[in-house]
């Protein structure tokens, strides 16, 4: 087990304000690649804006329709690319030059898109949405190549495994995480959050937390793709370890936020590989050092438990995701369930550990609901970003780690 010591956690308060390119909440930030990248933010009404390392303002745009940006992501492969989905439509931008889109797949989702994520490569564009579906794009053209359906309610968040193009992440409101691997239409494997936090049981919950089902909000891989994290409605980062033939070897939580955890994402230092970033709906941004963690360290005791489970159906559904965060969850039976009776025998037996660590390397009380985060090296110091529900960005430095 991993055990912190409370005296070196460090906390931190100030941060570095960059205002003046959004005139509402926003709701997603990226960043480009490369000592000379830059960020992207996308708000409410459709407002985009792109900024400089130190926080001057690069371009902003109003897209037509003036529907909310949920995502924004830049390419690896080309910089001139960014990606921002609205509605059902992602719009290609220039970040250099945002003077309209240079391209949109309109109804590149079924429903509102929630969550974009592009492979190593640039050539394939993942987009969930709110029906559950995740399509995948080709690029360039944006034609659809895959449609892949077995979330049950809303897919939240969708990432692509570093180094494997053909393998794909997803995560929903139905609490479900699944390896998809590109070549066929169902899940290699699903893990289902509810049976995991009800296997834990409700000793394990954290002092002062409310009890929520765990709805899975996000999703974030480590640079070498055997590990998974999820930041789930429980508080937990559900953690997942992929070994050999792409089967769930081992899952485990850490207990990170008193409160729903919205965001999660690897930092991808080449020295801290296994650094993980986390914000929640108590105002808290924490940062985690994973690397001694059972799931990833192969240490601690684990029990050994089959990764399966039925389906769960949400019955209230709706495109706020705050307003989701409230919802009870009500379990129903579904043809889905029927269907994926047979991928549940077929997935590998998971071992399951629970780490009872004391506290983050780092603890920002940051002070209000966290929309998103987005680590970041901005001017040669490794950052994380931070968009909540104002019109500002807030920027931490992590270098003195």
């Amino acid at each position: 087990m991993v055990a912190f010591c409370r005296s070196l956690v460090r906390r931190v308060t100030m941060a570095r304000q960059w205002s003046g390119g959004h005139s509402s909440s926003i709701l997603c930030v990226g960043a480009s690649l490369g000592p000379e990248g830059v960020i992207a933010s996308g708000s409410e009404g459709g407002e985009v804006t792109v900024w400089g390392q130190g926080g001057s303002i690069i371009g902003r745009l109003t897209l037509p329709g003036e529907e909310d940006n949920t995502s924004v992501v830049f390419s690896p492969a080309a910089p001139a690319h960014l990606y921002v989905s609205h509605g059902d439509t992602v719009s290609v931008l220039d970040p250099r030059n945002l003077k309209g889109a240079v391209e949109e797949f309109q109804g590149a989702g079924e429903e509102e898109i929630n969550a974009l994520a592009l492979n190593d490569t640039g050539s394939a564009l993942a987009v969930a949405d709110d029906s559950g579906v995740v399509r995948v794009l080709e690029l360039p053209g944006g034609k659809v190549c895959r449609t892949l359906r077995r979330h049950t309610n809303i897919c939240s968040s969708v990432a692509f495994r570093p180094h494997r193009p053909n393998n794909l992440v997803s995560a929903g409101l139905d609490m479900q995480v699944m390896l998809w691997g590109l070549q066929k239409t169902r899940p290699l494997w699903t893990l289902n959050l509810q049976d995991v936090a009800e296997d834990e049981g409700d000793q394990q919950q954290r002092p002062g937390q409310l009890f929520n089902p765990p709805l899975a909000h996000c999703v974030s891989v480590t640079s070498c793709g055997n590990i998974l994290g999820c930041a789930a409605e429980d508080g937990r980062v559900h953690l997942m370890r992929i070994g050999s033939g792409s089967k769930l070897e081992q899952h485990g939580a850490v207990k990170a936020h008193s409160q729903g955890a919205s965001q999660a994402h690897f930092v991808s230092l080449p020295s801290h590989p296994y650094w993980l970033i986390t914000g929640g709906n108590d105002g808290q941004v924490a940062l985690w050092d994973l690397s001694k963690h059972p799931v990833v360290a192969l240490e601690g005791k684990a029990k050994t438990r089959v990764a399966t489970a039925p389906r769960r159906k949400s019955k209230s559904k709706t495109k706020r995701k705050e307003q989701l965060q409230d919802k009870a969850k009500t379990p129903v039976k579904s043809e889905a369930e029927k269907e994926d009776a047979q991928v549940e025998d077929e997935e590998a037996a998971a071992e399951d550990v629970t780490d009872d660590s004391s506290g983050p390397k780092l603890s920002i009380s940051h002070g209000d609901k966290v929309n998103w985060l987005c680590p970041a090296v901005l001017k040669g110091e490794q950052c994380v970003v931070v968009a909540d529900q104002s019109s500002v960005l807030s920027v931490y430095p992590l270098s003195h780690l």
